[in-house]
């Protein structure tokens, strides 16, 4: 290779080689967390409302809890909304782990938990995450 570029000055190939060698960012798997730099809580704005929306809201119990907070917040902690015993007794304190393996299988978490619904897309877990730190002032 050194040999296609012999007019080429000692400092321009070293740099094209310096880039020939720098490593790829690995494709992002379908099975591995999205990572939190690859969140965006505008994306997860739309997922929420899309997805999320028919029984939660950020300032109004539903058929589920406020979300506005929720991060920090322990579950089973929202006024005027009646959990399960099985949500109030996890012990559960909301981050973007806890979140993120509660949106994969609340039910796997919490036996017990009324909550059904699955966010399957890694990324679309990462994003709503990212918008409900966003809306919690995090």
């Amino acid at each position: 290779m050194i040999a296609r570029f012999a007019g080429l000055a000692g400092p321009a190939i070293v740099a094209m080689l310096s880039i020939a060698a720098a490593p790829l960012s690995p494709a992002p798997s379908a099975h591995a967390p999205a990572s939190p730099s690859s969140a965006s809580a505008a994306r997860g704005a739309e997922i929420y409302e899309a997805k999320c929306g028919a029984c939660h809201s950020l300032d109004q119990n539903r058929i589920g809890p406020k979300h506005r907070g929720v991060f920090g917040r322990k579950a089973g902690a929202v006024p005027d909304f009646h959990y399960t015993d099985a949500l109030k007794k996890s012990g559960i304190v909301w981050n973007a782990k806890t979140l993120d393996t509660w949106l994969q299988s609340p039910v796997k978490m919490v036996p017990g938990t009324a909550m059904g619904f699955q966010l399957r897309s890694a990324q679309e877990r990462a994003d709503v995450i990212a918008y409900l730190k966003q809306q919690s002032g995090k």
